[in-house]
């Protein structure tokens, strides 16, 4: 806002300066400098009050622009959050199978470990007993 101050501002301070300037260097009479002021003022005047329009359509489109946004905002959020829930939705239950399906493996891996040492006992047991043997022969 206070950019557009500052333009009009800017705008009517050059104007009453080209205005001041041109009075005093135009070597015209009275009667056509005069003509001249006045129709020069009314340029102005129709400048500011064209600036002053479209400065007034400008903050109204902003306006507009950034409701719009904040609106779009708002649903694509809750468009995330639905599409999040339905995943979630979706995923819950193979995630318990997936877990039910971990816990059996795991168990079955503990089972070939525990068959593998009575296996290596076992083996290591008879290797002693060859051992054993063979030394009494």
């Amino acid at each position: 806002m206070a950019n557009a101050k500052s333009l009009v501002l800017g705008v009517f301070v050059g104007g009453v300066v080209g205005a001041a300037y041109t009075l005093f260097n135009t070597p015209s009479s009275g009667r056509d400098f005069r003509v001249n002021a006045k129709l020069k003022s009314e340029n102005l005047k129709n400048t500011i009050f064209s600036l002053k329009e479209e400065g007034l359509q400008l903050k109204d489109q902003i306006a507009q622009t950034s409701k719009e946004g904040a609106e779009l905002v708002k649903e694509l959020s809750e468009d995330v959050k639905s599409s999040i829930e339905s995943w979630k939705k979706t995923v819950e239950p193979h995630q318990k199978n997936i877990q039910m399906y971990l816990e059996q493996i795991e168990e079955s891996l503990k089972d070939l470990e525990e068959k593998a040492k009575a296996e290596q006992n076992t083996d290591a047991q008879d290797e002693t007993q060859h051992g054993s043997e063979e030394t009494k022969h």
